[in-house]
C-alpha cells in the first residue's frame, strides 16, 4: 500500500476545508441527490462525496456503504485530489498503490474506482466525488467528463453555502441554483446518452388564497407543494422553486412512463393531503411535462420552456372545462 503524498498546498487546503464548516455535519439532500445520481448513472455499487481531512477521509454523502470515514492513509480519494483530472483505477488489485490496501483485500473489496476532485470556492481541492465497484472496469468505457460535470454540481452546492442559491421558504434550489446545477446535469446526461425530462408545476388559485387568507397562508401552500414534490419524486431529481408559485424538476435517465408514475404518486399525495388537512385551503397543481432525446442538443432553457408551455396548456384545458378564463395564476 502506498499512502498518497501530501499536497503542496496542504495547509491552505485544510484551512479552506475547515472554514466551510461541513465536516461532521448531518446529511443534506443537496449532496445526497448528487451521490444518488452518480451511483445510478454509472451503475456503481458505491458513490460518495468525500472530504479529505488531515488524518481521515469523511463522507459528507455516501450511497451503498454504511461507513462514515476511513483513515487517510488507505484513501483512494487522497490520491485523487493530487491532480485536477479524474483518477480512474481499472483494477485495484493490479495497481501497486492499492493492491494490498485494506479496502481492496477486505470490505468493500474495491476493484474499480473513479474520482474527480471537488474544490472549495477558492480553488483548493478539498475532496472528491467518486464511484466504486467490486468488479474491474476498463477505463475506456468510463465517461470521466460526465463525472466531472457531477463533481462541479457538488462544487456549486458548496458555493451555495456562501451564495444565495437556495430558496428559504421551501429549502429547494432557487432559480439561480437551478440554472447553475441544471445545465451541468443536462451536460452529464447528454454525455451518458440518457433521456432528459422536465416537469413544470404551477399552483392553481394562489390569488384567492393570498387575498382571502393572507400571504402567510400562501407561503404555507407553497411550502407544502415543495415538500410534496420532494417527497414523491426521485431522490436524484433536481427540484427548484423558480419563483412565486412555480416549480420545475429535471429528471435524468427517466423514461416517460417512469415520470408518469412519479407524477401519479405526487397527485395521489396531493389528494391525500387535501382529504386530511386542517388548513382552510385545498391545493391544486397544474403540471407540464417535456422530454428530450439523449442525442438532441437540448439546453436547460429550451427544455424548461417546453415544460412550461405544456403546463400552461394543461391549465388552459382545466379552466375551459370549468368554463373559466384561462390565465396564469
Amino acid at each position: 500500500m502506498v499512502p498518497a503524498p501530501t499536497p503542496p498546498d496542504e495547509e491552505r487546503r485544510i484551512a479552506a476545508l475547515h472554514a466551510l464548516r461541513i465536516l461532521d455535519t448531518e446529511p443534506e439532500a443537496r449532496f445526497d441527490r448528487i451521490t444518488r445520481l452518480a451511483q445510478r448513472l454509472f451503475g456503481a455499487s458505491i458513490a460518495t462525496f468525500t472530504l479529505i481531512d488531515s488524518e481521515r477521509q469523511w463522507f459528507k454523502s455516501a450511497q451503498g456503504t454504511s461507513g462514515s470515514e476511513d483513515p487517510r492513509d488507505v484513501s483512494f480519494c487522497a490520491h485523487a485530489i493530487l491532480d485536477d483530472e479524474t483518477m480512474v483505477v481499472e483494477d485495484a488489485t493490479l495497481d501497486a498503490r492499492f493492491a494490498d490496501n485494506s479496502l481492496v483485500v477486505g470490505d468493500p473489496n474495491i476493484r474499480f474506482y473513479a474520482g474527480h476532485p471537488v474544490s472549495a470556492p477558492g480553488g483548493e481541492r478539498i475532496g472528491t466525488l467518486c464511484v466504486i465497484d467490486d468488479s474491474p472496469r476498463p477505463a475506456v468505457d468510463f465517461d470521466a467528463e460526465a463525472l466531472r460535470e457531477l463533481a462541479e454540481m457538488a462544487e456549486a452546492e458548496i458555493a451555495s453555502l456562501s451564495l444565495a442559491i437556495g430558496d428559504e421558504l421551501t429549502g429547494l434550489s432557487n432559480r439561480r441554483g437551478f440554472e447553475m446545477l441544471g445545465g451541468r446535469l443536462i451536460a452529464a446526461a447528454r454525455r451518458l446518452e440518457l433521456p432528459i425530462a422536465a416537469v413544470y408545476a404551477d399552483i392553481d388559485n394562489m390569488k384567492p388564497i393570498n387575498d382571502e387568507l393572507g400571504h402567510e397562508a400562501g407561503d404555507r401552500a407553497i411550502a407544502e407543494v415543495g415538500r410534496l414534490l420532494e417527497d414523491n419524486l426521485r431522490g436524484s431529481d433536481l427540484i427548484a422553486r423558480l419563483g412565486g408559485d412555480e416549480f420545475c424538476t429535471i429528471l435524468v435517465g427517466a423514461a416517460a412512463a417512469d415520470a408518469a408514475t412519479a407524477l401519479a404518486r405526487f397527485g395521489a399525495a396531493l389528494g391525500d393531503r387535501n382529504a386530511a388537512t386542517e388548513e382552510p385551503f385545498q391545493l391544486a397543481v397544474s403540471l407540464g411535462f417535456a422530454e428530450s432525446d439523449p442525442a438532441a442538443d437540448t439546453t436547460l432553457e429550451h427544455l424548461v420552456a417546453a415544460a412550461d408551455l405544456a403546463m400552461l396548456e394543461a391549465k388552459r384545458t382545466t379552466k375551459l372545462s370549468r368554463g373559466e378564463t384561462a390565465r396564469r395564476d
